[in-house]
């Protein structure tokens, strides 16, 4: 499981799963932005299931669905994929993109120069 895909719909769910920690099919549904009907939840949910991406536990006469793969690991490759299509493979250009959205605070920027400063190991620098 090393590439983490998730089609529109599929990514939707994972993010309130992520958010909430875990959910039935009912609040999944209820957090979603568009009306669905409850199998098409509880379909979706039933294919992560089958990917590995999610899992379930008997709740009363529900079933609380659980996020087995991270949204840390799902960025990375959807990072991995915008960097490659967008930006040509070019991390560098994908990180001028992020530095260049003026709706960067001061604060979030420097939390990222401190990233990159661990990153390059000039932690004391």
């Amino acid at each position: 499981m090393d590439e983490v895909y998730f089609p529109p719909r599929e990514l939707e769910v994972m993010s309130i799963l992520w958010r909430l920690g875990s959910a039935t099919v009912a609040q999944v549904r209820d957090a979603l932005d568009e009306e669905l009907a409850y199998t098409s939840v509880l379909s979706a949910l039933q294919t992560l299931e089958e990917k590995g991406f999610v899992r379930h536990e008997a709740e009363g006469r529900a079933y609380r669905y659980l996020p087995v793969v991270g949204a840390e690991r799902a960025g990375g490759s959807a990072m991995a994929r915008i960097r490659d299509a967008i930006f040509h493979g070019s991390a560098e250009k994908m990180f001028a993109q992020f530095v260049a959205d003026e709706k960067l605070g001061r604060d979030e920027l420097q939390r990222m120069r401190r990233l990159l400063a661990d990153r390059l190991g000039e932690e004391g620098e």
